[in-house]
């Protein structure tokens, strides 16, 4: 009678966690909460994120200046970051004490001037007929020029910018000074078969994004220099000022390039009509030669991106985190592409992507068609 016993077994209930179906189902609702949890975080600490990010930037600069030195001196690393660094400090701190002084009351002169322009400009277009009304031209003029006095502030030292800018500077020196220790701190995050692979996407990212600084740190000197020099002899006022508010926005192109372009415009003619004239002829002759001389030398040896990339990134980035996403667009955008191209290249290594050379070509196939048809 014993031998005749059946052993029921009894299947899991589909709302057991034994249950396979069950088990799958909680796997794939983890991944997207996980996912939905991750975007709320970014969206939270977009602000921080960016600081680290600037943190980076600076870092590249400092690894970049550092790895210079070390070509032409065989000196140890930390010796050559000690004089990147003692270098920057020099070359800011005597920027700032034989021309603070100037810079500052050129700032003040400069908001003055423009806005004294943008009422001129704005009674003129009332008088045609363009706007409707005069009431209140100079309200009007500070709402529009609000952007620029943002920048003056800027250039001025704002008191609210000292804390995030303190904390830049550290990171940047911290990882300039152990870049290893980052990497391997960011390759044990991914998984162990995909370390070496990730390793390569970093190395790819720290070259190009130090080689897009070079060339943005030397077109921002050659801008501002020949700005300042021409404008100086052609008699343009505040042509110092002038010519580091260049340099400065020539960090960010296109957008950058047309303040500083508006700026000096502005400018020359609050002085007279032939120093309006040879703004204009200083503005479009510099950003002639650095677009057709010096950004291509500098965009052939790193990520060239479309210009109208570019712009759009700018303006999404600004629109999202303000001056601070305006400022980090390019780098942050350059990074993503260098990504996406390693991912293209992994592809291609695993034959995922298409490969048109090993397809035979039409007329291959037809033939054997043909070929094949009297056999049937």
């Amino acid at each position: 009678m014993a031998n005749d016993q059946v052993s029921i077994v009894q299947e899991p209930g589909p709302n057991e966690m034994r249950d396979p179906v069950m088990r799958a189902e909680l796997r794939r609702a983890t991944v997207w909460f996980g996912l939905a949890i991750a975007a709320a975080l970014i969206v939270l600490l977009i602000q921080p994120l960016l600081l680290i990010f600037a943190g980076l930037v600076v870092a590249s600069m400092l690894d970049g200046g550092t790895r210079l030195i070390r070509r032409y001196l065989p000196i140890p690393r930390g010796l050559a970051l000690l004089i990147v660094v003692l270098l920057v400090i020099a070359f800011i701190g005597g920027v700032f004490y034989l021309t603070g002084v100037e810079i500052a009351a050129q700032a003040e002169q400069l908001r003055e001037t423009l806005e004294a322009q943008a009422v001129r400009l704005s009674g003129w277009l009332s008088e045609l007929g363009v706007m409707p009304g005069a009431a209140d031209l100079k309200g009007l003029a500070q709402q529009a020029l609000g952007s620029v006095g943002r920048v003056t502030s800027f250039i001025g030292g704002a008191i609210g910018a000292i804390g995030s800018f303190f904390l830049v500077m550290v990171i940047g020196l911290f990882v300039a000074m152990e870049p290893r220790i980052y990497e391997r701190g960011l390759q044990w995050m991914v998984p162990m078969q995909s370390r070496d692979q990730f390793a390569i996407t970093l190395a790819r990212m720290a070259r190009t994004m130090r080689i897009l600084l070079a060339g943005r740190l030397a077109g921002m000197v050659f801008e501002g220099a020949l700005t300042w020099m021409l404008l100086s002899i052609a008699g343009v006022p505040m042509a110092l000022l002038l010519g580091i508010l260049t340099g400065i926005l020539a960090f960010i192109p296109n957008i950058g390039a047309f303040v500083s372009g508006v700026l000096m415009v502005s400018v020359g003619f609050s002085a007279g009509p032939n120093e309006g004239l040879w703004a204009i002829a200083i503005y479009f002759g510099v950003q002639t030669f650095d677009g057709y001389v010096l950004l291509p030398l500098v965009a052939r040896h790193t990520v060239d991106m479309p210009p109208a990339l570019t712009v759009s990134s700018q303006i999404l980035m600004s629109t999202l985190f303000g001056f601070l996403g305006l400022a980090l667009a390019d780098p942050l955008v350059a990074m993503i592409k260098v990504a996406l191209e390693r991912k293209s290249e992994q592809a291609a290594e695993a034959g995922l992507g298409p490969e048109p050379d090993t397809a035979p070509p039409p007329k291959t196939v037809r033939s054997r068609r043909a070929k094949a048809k009297p056999a049937t």
